[in-house]
């Protein structure tokens, strides 16, 4: 019930990759995820993305144009058992291959790097974080929850589903040690993830923090426009740019 990966061979994946101008990454023999085929010489950070649990990565590239035009090189990370990445999805290898995928990156083109989770993804980027494996400087939850479990009873609560669900993505435990800056995107009609959730896991990080809420959105329908200042405002906080925020 939580993970729908669309799926296809590798040569597909090239394909599409091709299409959107895209290449894998590291390599196309395992590849973690897709970068832009074209970059510049100088990039302030690397923003690594982890997407939500429909699709692949390859469905995600609003966020190439929005955050490369800001200086950023962007990676869309792909989860085992999703494209064309073998193996099966579950918090446990979600979170370790997401490590080695961090890890890749910062050995290929250094720091900062910034963590950007996108629903199911912010529980990938919270997961990470707590390892204390790589150095993060910055998060970004898009629409995230306190932990799966409390999704789960959410919205099958007439089945205890709390207490049935296995793969947890505790988000406030895995954050409770984070010293970094965490940016929070609230869809204020989200149907998916009740706006209770993810106030409660702002409300519980002790670091440096802020709320970006966009009226009259859904859990899908956030305004994604790479034109918008909403982008530059996030990126500006969690680099520690804004100077009007301590």
């Amino acid at each position: 019930m939580i993970y729908f990966p669309d799926t296809y061979s590798i040569e597909d994946q090239q394909q599409r990759a091709d299409q959107a101008n895209l290449k894998l990454w590291p390599s196309t023999d395992d590849y973690r995820g897709l970068i832009a085929k074209t970059s510049t010489t100088t990039y302030k950070g690397t923003v690594i993305v982890f997407h939500g649990n429909a699709g692949s990565a390859t469905d995600r590239t609003y966020y190439l144009d929005a955050l490369e035009k800001l200086g950023y090189r962007v990676i869309l990370a792909e989860y085992p058992g999703y494209a064309a990445r073998k193996d099966s999805p579950s918090e446990q290898a979600l979170i370790a291959d997401g490590i080695q995928t961090a890890k890749q990156a910062l050995n290929d083109f250094g720091g900062p790097v910034f963590l950007w989770g996108e629903s199911l993804g912010g529980g990938v980027a919270c997961g990470i974080v707590q390892s204390g494996q790589v150095p993060v400087k910055g998060i970004v939850l898009v629409t995230p929850f306190t932990s799966m479990a409390d999704v789960a009873q959410h919205h099958y609560w007439f089945f205890l589903a709390k207490w049935l669900i296995k793969d947890k993505f505790d988000n406030i435990k895995h954050l409770q040690d984070y010293s970094g800056s965490t940016a929070i995107l609230l869809a204020e009609q989200d149907e998916v993830i009740p706006n209770k959730l993810s106030l409660k896991l702002f409300e519980s990080l002790h670091h440096r923090k802020k709320l970006w809420t966009f009226k009259d959105t859904g859990h899908n329908t956030l305004p994604l426009a790479d034109e918008l200042l909403w982008w530059q405002e996030v990126m500006q906080f969690v680099s520690g740019q804004d100077e009007s925020f301590p």
